[in-house]
């Protein structure tokens, strides 16, 4: 699958979420880090047009920017990237684990590696509905719902993981 065919199917497959499991971790990893990278460029457009209207009050901070404006923006794209990076990981990590009980549950057969790759592309869809949302609220049920979204789709991807064999006597 390309980058973008992995794009689609976390928006609406829930049996191509399930079969990234068996996809190599680079290509994920790509597409992880290139919606990461997206994230955080969206995120650094939001400051830099948001930082003169929101400080407009404040004349001296305002000149401050101004002066240190070489150094101010390459630091923040680098913070705002290891920042998005960072707490991306940590979600579909979290996420990942969560599903394994979902497949427990499911009496089905996958591993936490396989869990990850499925959890990378189910954070995708509630987390640019969350980012979305935030240009108008912000507010933590954002957070709650986009969570049980993305609980969903796991689980609808953890349905089409293979059966466990059955138990030895």
């Amino acid at each position: 699958m390309t980058l973008y065919q992995l794009f689609i199917a976390s928006f609406m497959e829930p049996k191509k979420r399930a079969a990234v499991r068996i996809m190599p971790i680079g290509r994920i990893m790509k597409f992880v880090f290139l919606f990461v990278a997206l994230l955080a460029l969206a995120s650094f457009v939001e400051f830099t047009l948001g930082i003169g209207s929101s400080s407009s009050e404040l004349e001296g901070l305002l000149q401050f920017i101004k002066e240190i404006e070489w150094l101010l923006y390459p630091f923040a794209l680098v913070f705002l990237f290891v920042s998005t990076t960072i707490y991306h990981f940590i979600k579909i990590s979290a996420f990942a684990a969560i599903g394994l009980g979902f497949l427990k549950l499911l009496q089905r057969r996958g591993e936490y590696r396989h869990m990850w790759r499925t959890a990378a592309l189910a954070v995708t869809v509630p987390t640019i509905a969350a980012y979305a949302l935030s240009f108008w609220a912000s507010s933590l049920w954002f957070s709650f719902f986009t969570s049980l979204w993305t609980l969903y789709l796991l689980y609808s991807a953890a349905r089409f993981y293979p059966k466990a064999p059955p138990a030895k006597k």
